[in-house]
């Protein structure tokens, strides 16, 4: 890619003759736009998230215009002589000194400046913007034409009021590759750029050149996949660790045919059969209800998914408090994080447990939230919520556009109970391999899954004790069914103290002797 000598001076560290990047058509937009607000009036804003390259554009502006670049923390240097709290004099003089021999002068990264002086307790936080307004007012008087660049939240009062702000978008494919063939040269040919846009439309320029410098240094050709697996383990992290998730596939839900052709149809196959989706624009449903009685496997598919999605999965479940006062700017991030990652997938856990906290507050944030993926570019966001008690969730969450697929997770059958029994016994050794499934799976009728797996666990206990006590001659069936039994006992007494069992009014639907919908 083409590189541009700069002839303007600076006051940071970059030197004269400083050698900056050939602009991306995002950022050439942005600098057209930038150049005539210069030409049109005083003060100008350039606006844009991070990695996008407003510092790129600034610099390329300084050298068309015979402007000075000044980077914010060149105040630095006069701060070192003077208190901590001195920052604002001192970026006072640093500017004001800058705009004697210049007759345009580019700012950048005041988003730095105002989240030291007003998120860490600064005694004068809002003294900034009176430095600023004084500073506009001395540029006006000598002459000097203000730009600044700001991320897009946070721009200072004082400057937002008066100035014309230019956005930066984020970028296109087209960007990706202007960005990739600058560090990659020929070898980015090879890449497929639509391909990388459309599994990691989020990335700024910053994780495009790690990845670049990262595959050339390790690869002698860099394919797409090479690409795509380097962004999936180190740009598009999850907020779970999955180690300690248990590693769960499809095939360990028992039972939930069904269920799962739905999730594979209307939720993966838009996520991983790229040439499909792309030929038929298709997209992941935007809302999803899995309902169900307790253990009927609604967590262990977002098990499934965190493996099966990674970077693209992130969870909200009861670990985070809804009244703690941190509880908004979590979810918050979790949002954020998951458009960065789309199409990527939330998935929030016993949603009917954290609305009964009482925290009215929650769903009301949850809606904007999930109307906020309206847009175009959250548009891939699938919000998967998970529930036993229907009832409990707010009637606006369900309604329909936000909701668009309702799945029910049943009580296994009997075949799947028998499933169940014979997938995790038949690697234990005799007799206990051999013993009756059939038997144990028409008796356990009324079981979860979850249930089934502590009816194993207790029954091998109970055959170790009776082996240790010299007594291993009961059928090795028999001790299972007394672990079947316990777990359908202590269902019949939580059922009384809760007052309503596992009936209709429990789920918020009507339940059929298999522990589903009917």
């Amino acid at each position: 890619m083409a590189l541009t000598a700069c002839r303007s001076t600076t006051l940071n560290s970059d030197r004269p003759g400083a050698r900056i990047l050939q602009l991306t058509p995002a950022q050439d937009k942005a600098a057209g736009e930038l150049r005539d607000a210069i030409a049109a009036v005083d003060v100008c804003l350039l606006s844009g998230d991070t990695g996008t390259g407003k510092t790129t554009v600034l610099r390329r502006l300084a050298c068309e215009l015979d402007g000075s670049y000044v980077a914010i923390g060149a105040f630095l240097p006069r701060l070192r002589t003077r208190s901590p709290f001195a920052i604002e004099e001192s970026v006072l003089e640093t500017l004001e000194t800058a705009l004697a021999d210049n007759s345009l002068l580019l700012v950048d990264d005041l988003q730095f400046l105002s989240a030291i002086l007003r998120r860490y307790e600064h005694p004068r936080a809002y003294l900034i913007d009176i430095v600023l307004e004084t500073l506009i007012e001395a540029a006006r008087q000598h002459g000097t034409k203000l730009v600044f660049s700001n991320e897009e939240e946070d721009v200072p009062p004082s400057v937002k009021a008066v100035a014309l702000t230019t956005e930066l978008d984020g970028f296109t494919e087209q960007d990706f590759g202007c960005i990739c063939r600058h560090y990659l040269g020929r070898a980015a040919d090879l890449l497929d750029f639509d391909k990388l846009f459309r599994f990691a439309p989020a990335l700024n320029g910053h994780q495009l050149r790690n990845a670049c410098l990262w595959l050339s240094r390790r690869n002698n050709v860099v394919t797409t996949d090479d690409f795509v697996e380097y962004l999936r383990t180190r740009n598009l992290v999850s907020n779970v660790d999955l180690e300690e998730v248990e590693p769960v596939t499809w095939s360990d839900l028992k039972g939930m045919e069904e269920v799962v052709e739905e999730l594979e149809a209307k939720i993966a196959l838009p996520f991983e059969n790229e040439a499909r989706a792309l030929q038929l624009d298709l997209k992941p449903k935007r809302g999803v209800l899995l309902a169900g009685p307790p253990g009927t496997g609604k967590t262990t598919i977002g098990r499934a998914l965190a493996h099966r999605l990674q970077g693209k999965f992130f969870l909200i479940d009861g670990t985070v408090n809804a009244a703690s006062g941190t509880f908004f700017d979590e979810v918050e991030k979790v949002f954020e994080a998951a458009k960065k990652n789309a199409p990527s997938i939330i998935f929030i856990d016993d949603a009917d447990v954290i609305f009964e906290s009482g925290n009215h507050g929650l769903f009301r944030y949850l809606l904007t939230m999930m109307d906020g993926l309206e847009s175009v570019s959250s548009g891939q966001v699938c919000v998967m919520i998970t529930a036993m008690d229907t009832t409990a969730l707010p009637p606006a969450l369900l309604r329909s556009g936000r909701v668009e697929l309702w799945l029910y997770t049943r009580l296994p059958n009997e075949q799947a109970r028998a499933a169940i029994f014979r997938e995790r016994l038949i690697e234990l050794p005799p007799p206990v391999k051999d013993a009756d499934v059939d038997l144990l799976a028409r008796k356990s009728a009324g079981l979860s899954g979850a249930d089934l797996k502590a009816v194993i666990e207790e029954g091998k206990l109970l055959y170790a004790h009776a082996l240790v006590k010299g007594r291993p001659g009961a059928p090795v069936e028999s001790f299972f069914l007394r672990a079947i039994q316990n777990s359908l006992r202590n269902r019949r007494s939580y059922g009384k103290r809760a007052g309503s069992g596992a009936g209709p009014s429990r789920f918020g639907f009507p339940i059929n002797e298999s522990g589903g919908p009917a």
